[in-house]
């Protein structure tokens, strides 16, 4: 089966402009967390100003990077699976996976009829097969594969009115698409298995040889080949269900891109390509030309976030005690978020303020153990007089709300400390100054 490549629904300019707001569930807003990013764009409406936002309720101070939470595309993807659910009252609704990774958006879509086809991994909840045409399917803000489009659309399901695919994921598909019609070969910078690289090797590969690589481990893998160190004769063992199909060595590595997951790190994603240009100059004795410049197709509002991240851990390196991220535990653009931080902090992985337990522990995911644990000495007791200093941020799938409860339960537990509308008329003195 052949199949088409998908034209991009909108222009990404659109999101680089900032010139759009979404029509999404007022109870994802906040009313803390909001105003702070409302104060900062008011301040610095170009978002060129990276240092972190300061919250000091005298008992516990926060540390805010400029930048966290939902990003344009995830609002997107909010906005079109609930306007399916007010404009479809009584008809079957369908997401084909999670539409993010946030347990509190997918329980919350879940509690408004919409049912799930999958599971995270790619395996079947419910058959796609037993769908109607009259059944309402969303694609998620993941995208996804060419052959699961393909069955929809024979079955007469329309899956172009409410797909929710992210414009940046979008981007990367069309690049690889150019980068095949030049015949370069992709490879793909993502976890195998998560949603959004099945959907970008599905793309990839209808119009470009493409093969996924996880981390720098493979990519040092792979320049090994490339520079003529290993034989051939163990690639296909040592990228087993990584190519697409007919990929050949080495003569499809002549001349490739590399693009990523979005939601990968970026920093990540950078070496690995500038890993891999290295192995094609030693191969081509100093050349580069066979090796294509993408990092255009790097996510703004992914990159924005590491980036942001970075410099509150500038700030957080001198003064803080601890680090607490929030988002979903299978969400990809979070747990790096995590990594950052657990380079300089002790950090705290939390799905929201119900992992405080009542007793005092909390629960919490441990990404190298790979499984959610609960802690009972994670709040810096031994601080004496000194007022606790938190880093609080959260990935790009996860409400402002979310952030709000977690941030107003730690005041408590501090004691209550100033009034957030006091904190928040003093942080709003404080961006005045600065404007002025």
């Amino acid at each position: 089966m052949v199949f088409r490549q998908r034209r991009t629904r909108r222009p990404v300019a659109l999101y680089f402009r900032g010139m759009r707001t979404f029509d999404i569930p007022e109870f994802y807003r906040s009313p803390v967390i909001g105003k702070v990013k409302a104060l900062r764009k008011t301040g610095d409406p170009r978002k060129q100003n990276l240092k972190p936002s300061v919250l000091d309720f005298g008992v516990v101070r926060f540390i805010l990077p400029r930048h966290f939470g939902f990003c344009f595309g995830v609002e997107n993807a909010i906005e079109i699976a609930y306007r399916a659910v007010s404009e479809n009252p009584g008809k079957k609704l369908w997401l084909l996976s999670q539409m993010i990774h946030n347990p509190e958006v997918n329980a919350d879509l879940e509690s408004q009829g919409i049912g799930f086809l999958m599971d995270t991994q790619g395996n079947i909840l419910n058959p796609i097969g037993a769908l109607s045409p009259e059944d309402v399917v969303i694609v998620p803000a993941f995208g996804t594969t060419l052959e699961i489009e393909a069955q929809l659309e024979e079955m007469g399901v329309d899956i172009q009115r409410y797909n929710t695919t992210c414009p940046f994921v979008e981007k990367v598909w069309k690049r690889a698409s150019q980068l095949g019609k030049k015949e370069y070969s992709v490879v793909i910078h993502g976890k195998p298995k998560h949603e959004e690289t099945r959907a970008t090797f599905s793309h990839s590969s209808a119009g470009a040889r493409s093969l996924v690589i996880k981390d720098m481990a493979e990519a040092e893998v792979l320049a090994s080949y490339i520079r003529g160190e290993k034989d051939w004769t163990g690639f296909a063992q040592d990228f087993e269900n990584r190519m697409s199909p007919g990929f050949q060595v080495p003569q499809d590595l002549d001349g490739f891109g590399v693009v990523n997951q979005t939601t990968m790190l970026a920093s990540d994603t950078q070496a690995i390509a500038d890993h891999l240009k290295a192995a094609v100059v030693v191969r081509d004795g100093g050349s580069d030309d066979r090796f294509a410049n993408t990092r255009d197709t790097l996510c703004y509002a992914t990159l924005d976030n590491q980036t942001a991240t970075a410099s509150a851990l500038d700030l957080a390196r001198e003064s803080a005690d601890l680090a607490v991220v929030v988002g979903g535990y299978n969400s990809s653009n979070t747990s790096h978020l995590v990594e950052l931080c657990e380079e300089v902090l002790p950090t705290w992985f939390i799905s929201g303020a119900d992992e405080f337990q009542e007793d005092g522990r909390l629960a919490h995911f441990n990404l190298e153990e790979g499984k959610r644990c609960l802690s009972d000495h994670w709040w810096p007791d031994h601080l004496g007089s000194k007022v606790p200093t938190v880093l609080l941020t959260s990935g790009a799938s996860c409400p402002d709300s979310a952030v709000d409860r977690v941030l107003q339960h730690i005041v408590q537990r501090c004691g209550g400390g100033r009034a957030v509308d006091e904190v928040l008329r003093l942080f709003a003195q404080e961006q005045a100054t600065l404007k002025a």
